[in-house]
């Protein structure tokens, strides 16, 4: 300990001797110190112990000397935990990024160092839009202080805050969204992908979760928190393109033709299917009447041919309009 705070012993004697304050040279090598004192793992209170201690032996220490020595350790040791903690982040957020990215170089080395185990599951979460690098900060300390840093990995990427924890710890996933909610402004949205195993399934957990926020985008859904296992239909759907457009030009292009636009046709049957079927409540979703949702019902069942009544009409009606959704129709027109 001695060695290691000789700079400040030494700055004290001197203060004894003259009567003159530590300058700029003494007091940079009481941040020195306290900067070594960091990087060895020596806890605060015992640095400050010692260098009180250490006055005591020194002489009559005028107390604006000893204050100013202190000080000057502290300062060092937070500067360098401060560096070190950037450094720790900067790690943690490139090896999230390689992990995303599928890179194989090196991650099970560097895996061990962030406590991922690569034989296990994980589920990723992905919050957008990202909150700014402080916010993400406050998220990962809360989530990391509750379930430990060898259980979760967050970072930013791509404009997504990216939450990786394992597959048995579905709570985290919660806990997450908690504070998501607590710290993004108004408008975000959280996809979360299925549990898969190894560095490869961290990619498709991720790359899933992303999906269930462009599918929730571009379907119009209320939900906040969209699981990809919850939308498995969708991919389904836009593996044959040419069927779903065929099937929505049959089914929906009718309503081309009516007066304003079939927006607000398709709108009310997303409402009554969103409903089970309830048309009063799907009037209370779209603001309008009962008996307006009646007839715009009975006016799509003529157009199309197709009534949502009929348990195989309904759907086909409604595989359509999910169709139409995917595919920003009739925004787009279809080939």
């Amino acid at each position: 300990m001695d060695e290691l705070l000789g700079d400040h012993l030494r700055a004290l004697r001197e203060a004894v001797a003259t009567g003159r304050l530590p300058g700029r040279a003494e007091l940079d090598g009481c941040r020195a110190a306290g900067a070594r004192a960091a990087e060895r793992g020596l806890p605060v209170r015992a640095l400050v112990d010692a260098a009180l201690a250490g006055a005591e032996f020194a002489g009559p220490v005028p107390l604006p000397a000893l204050r100013r020595t202190v000080s000057a350790l502290m300062e060092g040791y937070e500067n360098a935990q401060r560096s070190a903690l950037r450094r720790e982040e900067a790690a943690r957020r490139a090896f999230v990024d390689d992990l995303l990215q599928g890179r194989a170089d090196r991650i099970a080395e560097r895996a061990e160092q962030f406590g991922l185990r690569l034989a296990d599951t994980y589920v990723v979460a992905v919050a957008r839009p990202a909150p700014p690098a402080e916010a993400a900060r406050r998220i990962e300390e809360a989530l990391v202080g509750r379930f430990g840093s060898h259980n979760v990995l967050a970072a930013v990427r791509d404009g997504a805050l990216v939450c990786v924890v394992p597959g048995s710890l579905t709570v985290a996933v919660g806990e997450f969204t908690h504070h998501v909610r607590q710290v993004f402004a108004p408008g975000w949205r959280i996809g979360v992908g299925r549990a898969h195993r190894g560095p490869g399934g961290v990619v498709t957990s991720y790359r899933e979760g992303a999906n269930a926020i462009e599918l929730g985008d571009r379907l119009g859904l209320r939900a906040p928190v969209l699981k990809a296992a919850d939308l498995l239909v969708f991919p389904v759907l836009l593996r044959d393109r040419a069927a779903i457009e065929d099937l929505v030009t049959t089914v929906l292009s009718p309503l081309l033709d009516v007066r304003g636009g079939p927006e607000p046709l398709l709108a009310t049957l997303e409402a009554v299917f969103a409903s089970q079927g309830n048309q009063t409540a799907a009037a209370r979703r779209l603001g309008i009447s009962t008996r307006a949702v009646t007839y715009r019902m009975e006016r799509i069942r003529r157009l199309t041919g197709f009534s949502p009544d009929d348990p195989t009409q309904r759907f086909t009606l409604e595989t359509a309009v999910l169709g139409a959704r995917l595919l920003d129709w009739p925004a787009r027109p279809l080939p």
